[in-house]
């Protein structure tokens, strides 16, 4: 059972870890049993599964990318389908996880970039990463991994390599293996960059990104108005309009790292 918006409701959590087939599966069976409600959250893929199964069951969605850019709906203000939720737009934070990046280790040459490649946004989020780079002197080098064992395989290149830094992009899989990204980037001297502060919480060195506890909470709210009978196209998309920089010191002693003063006087948590 669970509580949304003074109700209380039955409430079933389903992880895919990326398998976009078994993403259609769950939104198959859930349609199957006419629930009253989805919630899709945290990637791309899992919406527009759950947008291919139904046109008429409100789903509620969150993830990082630009929902009428990936097309699955026409307008931020009025959705005028089934769908609609909140964007934590990661996507176009990237560029702000590597200016964050070449700003903790100023002589920086090669930055490793983190992707899941079985997320469909993927190649979006590497093209924006890349496009912010060309403007600077910084190499990228661009690792995929959408498995436990295949983050461990990236880390393994990253002790071999000649790399300065690592941005690992906002997304729902890394989110799921939080503690054991943040102490690989431990075990391997490597500054790491993270979209959200759980990531920091768990020892990981920096983040800067929206609340993430903030977007979900929005998501309730949007799901308690559906099922008071709201419809969801008639609620508008939202967006953060706040973003939290948070610095782990005790990480950074452990790597040997100076945070910078013009980065600690625009943190908005420091975790000791």
């Amino acid at each position: 059972m669970g509580f949304v918006e003074g109700q209380n409701v039955t409430i079933e959590y389903r992880w895919a870890e990326g398998r976009y087939d078994r993403l259609q599966e769950f939104a198959a069976d859930f349609v199957g049993r006419k629930v009253d409600a989805i919630v899709a959250g945290g990637a791309t893929d899992a919406a527009r599964a759950a947008k291919d199964a139904t046109v008429t069951i409100p789903i509620v969605f969150t993830f990082g990318s630009d929902p009428v850019e990936v097309g699955l709906v026409k307008s931020m203000a009025r959705p005028a389908s089934n769908i609609t939720g909140v964007t934590f737009i990661a996507e176009a934070l990237n560029p702000k996880l590597l200016e964050l990046a070449r700003e903790l280790v100023p002589n920086a040459r090669v930055i490793a970039v983190l992707v899941n490649s079985t997320n469909s946004t993927s190649k979006r989020q590497v093209r924006i990463v890349q496009d912010a780079a060309s403007r600077t002197r910084v190499r990228l080098k661009i690792l995929e991994a959408s498995t436990a064992a295949e983050i461990d395989a990236a880390f393994d290149t990253l002790g071999k390599s000649q790399v300065d830094g690592l941005i690992v992009v906002p997304e729902a899989f890394f989110m799921s293996r939080r503690e054991q990204l943040a102490s690989l980037a431990a075990r391997h001297a490597i500054p790491a960059v993270y979209g959200f502060r759980e990531f920091v919480a768990v020892g990981g060195l920096i983040s800067y990104g929206a609340s993430f506890a903030g977007v979900f909470r929005q998501v309730g709210n949007y799901a308690g108005k559906i099922l008071k009978g709201v419809k969801p196209g008639d609620l508008p998309i939202t967006q953060p309009t706040t973003f939290e920089l948070v610095i782990n010191v005790k990480a950074a002693k452990d790597l040997g790292i100076t945070i910078p003063l013009s980065i600690l006087a625009r943190a908005d948590e420091v975790i000791e």
